[in-house]
Formats: C-alpha cells, sequence, structure tokens
C-alpha cells in the first residue's frame, strides 16, 4: 500500500501534492526550529554581547517578518490546494485515446461488489482491470457509510447509501495491488479488503469473456452464485466477514440503480446504523 509508488496518473500527482505540501511546510518548520536554538544560545545569561532591552514594545520589521511568512505559506499551500482540488476532481475523466472502463462499486457488510455492466459480469473482493485504460468508478452503498481506497491508484472516495459518487482512477502498470475500506463500519472492516489486478487489455477481455462463459455455460449449472440478480443480491448483501473472492453472470443490468434508488432495500446495517449490522441491531436502542 505504498503511497509513495504510484502506478497511474492520479496516484502521481497526488504523490506530487504531498511532496510539495511537504517541501513547503519544511520550509518554515526548519527555519523556525533551527531560530528557536539560535536564540536560546545566543541569549543564554552567559552571553555578555546579548542586548536586553526591558523596554522594547514595537518593532515594523519584525512585525513585517512574522506575518508576512504565515502568509506566503497560506498562499503557497492554498495554491497547490487550489489547483489540485481542480486538477483531481473525482468526477472528472483522464484524457486518453482508450475507451474508459465502467466499473460499478457497492460497498456492503463486510465486502466490496463490483459489477462491470458493459461486460455483464460482477465479483465481490476481487477487480480486475486493464492497464493502460481510464476507469470510471460509480459507487454506492448499500449499508453504512464507508470509503474506498486503493493507495496505489490514487484518491480515495466515500460511498453512501442512497447516493451514487463518482471517481476516475487509471493504473499504468501490471500487477496485483491492493485496495481497501478506509472508513470503520463495523466488526468485519479488518477484513474488508480486495485485490486489484491490473493485465493487458487483451488478457482483460479475454478474462470477462470467460468468467461470463463459466457462469454461463453447462459447467454452471450447479454452481449455486452462477448469476447475480434481485434475489442472488439480497442474499449476498447480507452481514458477513472474510468472505472469498466470487464472480457471478450479471442477470440484472440495472442492479446498480436499484440498489442507489433503494429500490432493493438497504442491508441491516444500513437500516439501523448499529454497530455490528446484526438484523437484531435493527430495533436496538441506539445511545
Amino acid at each position: 500500500m505504498n503511497i509513495l509508488d504510484p502506478q497511474g496518473p492520479i496516484g502521481l500527482a497526488d504523490k506530487t501534492i504531498l511532496i510539495d505540501s511537504l517541501a513547503i511546510m519544511l520550509a518554515i518548520v526548519i527555519p523556525t526550529m533551527t531560530a528557536i536554538f539560535a536564540f536560546v544560545f545566543w541569549f543564554r545569561a552567559s552571553n555578555s554581547r546579548a542586548r536586553y532591552l526591558p523596554d522594547w514594545a514595537y518593532s515594523g520589521r519584525i512585525e513585517l517578518v512574522v506575518w508576512a511568512i504565515p502568509t506566503l505559506t497560506v498562499i503557497l499551500l492554498g495554491g497547490v490546494a487550489w489547483i489540485g482540488a481542480h486538477e483531481l476532481d473525482p468526477g472528472k475523466a483522464i484524457t486518453s485515446n482508450v475507451k474508459p472502463l465502467r466499473i460499478q462499486a457497492v460497498s456492503l457488510d463486510w465486502k466490496w461488489l463490483f459489477i462491470y455492466p458493459d461486460q455483464n459480469i460482477a465479483t465481490t473482493n476481487t477487480l480486475t482491470v486493464p492497464q493502460g485504460t481510464p476507469l470510471q468508478f460509480e459507487l454506492t452503498s448499500a449499508s453504512v457509510m464507508n470509503a474506498f481506497f486503493i493507495p496505489q491508484f490514487g484518491s480515495m472516495i466515500y460511498t453512501m447509501n442512497g447516493m451514487t459518487n463518482r471517481l476516475n482512477l487509471q493504473a499504468d502498470h501490471p500487477g496485483v495491488f491492493e485496495g481497501l475500506s478506509s472508513h470503520f463500519s463495523g466488526d468485519g472492516f479488518a477484513d474488508m479488503h480486495f485485490d486489484v489486478h491490473v493485465v493487458p487489455p487483451d488478457q482483460f477481455e479475454n478474462w470477462a469473456q470467460q468468467t461470463l462463459a463459466e457462469k454461463t455455460g453447462a459447467q454452471a449449472a450447479s454452481d449455486a452464485n452462477k448469476s447475480l440478480d434481485e434475489a442472488s443480491y439480497l442474499q449476498l448483501a447480507k452481514p458477513s466477514q472474510k468472505n472469498a473472492p466470487a464472480s457471478y453472470r450479471l442477470a440484472d443490468p440495472d442492479l446498480f440503480e436499484s440498489i442507489v434508488t433503494q429500490k432493493l432495500p438497504p442491508s441491516p446495517g444500513g437500516q439501523s446504523g448499529v454497530k455490528g449490522a446484526s438484523p437484531e441491531a435493527k430495533n436496538a436502542d441506539v445511545r
């Protein structure tokens, strides 16, 4: 989860902002700390050359320094934050000649559901994406508020029940990276993470077609989880911990919209907002 080893343009821009902000602050902190030790040394009791001015009250030059330095610091940090906030707007599409990949992400108790609407497949607790392709995430929560974060790809964003957030990311290098929930959400929070597999575009297409074929072919006849529709989603949305990665055929293309609009009811955690997110907690007193 090394945020200083970014794997895409958004992560690289986040790293640049982090380093620039740190450099600006160190430009203030280091001279200030140095000045403290210099003052202590110069105005020590044994230094007869130090001037003692008990009646000193005001110095325009000192006031200029005292106010100018923090003002310049705020201007520089504010400029970095202002530019970065606009350039890295989560909803801003990444400029690319490659067609973006749409992914709909849903935070559940305590697992992640990823829907590929154009490939008609879905996965839980695993994410496969093509290298060098802009990723257009639509995110919501079927339960309590959560946070979606792939540290080496860049920006973190919250997921909330009944609304959709958008996030654009891109991975430029193949490999396996870690994604996680970065917002505490109850008993199973510690295990609410997933692997992100970045593969070449042709390999991604093969994976998507193979996954769809496995869940629709005769070999999937005995697979109770081969299809994801409203009924199977309601079972999936029930609170559970340490869930193994799984894949599905997307039987309902409007499933994500049904979750966002609450046509499908929130999971017990989203209904009660009580720690533990258990059905029995729905009617519990909240103190």
